[in-house]
């Protein structure tokens, strides 16, 4: 009774986000918002990357497509030779300042570039990106990705899961003035994406995207909940320790993303 009770209150007390910034909104295109430095989603993530074989290693250059705030990137820069991130949002460059300052990295990069419209001249051993092939203006430039990758490089790639309870990016709709909508994202595909301010993907979605981009993936994993849009309090310790505990799950509903390892 207290886990229905509990799952309940969950439902009820998510705390949900206005509608997206203005100016996140590019072009009538939604670029995303990145994690906070201390949400646990970051942590899930380089828990999971650091759990690649051969993935991280000192001789090794890192390209993270959509690096936000660089969080993920600044994190995994000790681990390796150099990182550069891209990133659409020019907003976000004062915080990956202060974050590189306060954790002391001097191999990291940030820069205002467009993975759609630009080309890089350089490639890359590995790349990161997390949450953000959904905001793409067309999914198919995922090979873009691939195009960056030396040979036998290594891509690790998250993506919104479909099955989560919730519309992770928030929805077009009338007369709902909160971002995250229950259920949302289980509705037929034509409906979510005319409506939806992100895609959001299966496991045979994402991987099929990836194959058809030249990539050969080598695994997938749904990540757990983090529950870091709950507020903290004894409800959401009940949940982490009992229900949405460990980095992954085999359950697509208790999931917010789907973790993708591909090899060039």
């Amino acid at each position: 009774m207290y886990l229905l009770t509990s799952v309940f209150n969950f439902l009820i007390v998510m705390r949900y986000e206005e509608r997206v910034p203005e100016e996140l909104v590019i072009d009538n295109h939604y670029i995303g918002r990145p994690a906070d430095f201390n949400d646990r989603i970051i942590q899930k993530r380089i828990s999971l990357v650091s759990k690649i074989p051969n993935f991280i290693g000192k001789e090794l250059n890192l390209l993270e497509i959509g690096c936000g705030n660089g969080a993920s990137m600044l994190l995994l820069s000790n681990s390796m030779k150099s990182c550069l991130g891209i990133e659409l949002f020019e907003g976000n460059k004062e915080e990956f300042d202060e974050l590189s300052k306060k954790l002391n990295v001097n191999n990291c990069e940030f820069r205002i570039f467009d993975i759609e419209k630009e080309k890089l001249d350089k490639k890359f051993d590995r790349i990161i990106s997390f949450e953000v092939i959904e905001h793409l203006k067309d999914e198919n430039n995922v090979k873009a990705y691939y195009d960056l990758l030396k040979p036998g490089g290594l891509a690790a790639i998250s993506v919104p899961n479909k099955w989560w309870i919730f519309e992770t990016h928030g929805a077009r709709l009338p007369l709902l003035p909160w971002n995250r909508v229950p259920l949302f994202s289980w509705l037929p595909r034509p409906i979510h994406e005319k409506f939806a301010n992100a895609r959001i993907y299966t496991k045979k979605r994402i991987r099929k995207l990836l194959e058809n981009a030249g990539f050969k993936v080598k695994s997938s994993e749904y990540i757990t909940a983090p529950l870091d849009v709950l507020k903290e309090g004894k409800l959401k310790s009940f949940l982490l320790k009992n229900i949405f505990k460990g980095d992954t799950t085999n359950v697509p509903f208790l999931s917010t993303s789907i973790f993708i390892v591909a090899k060039k």
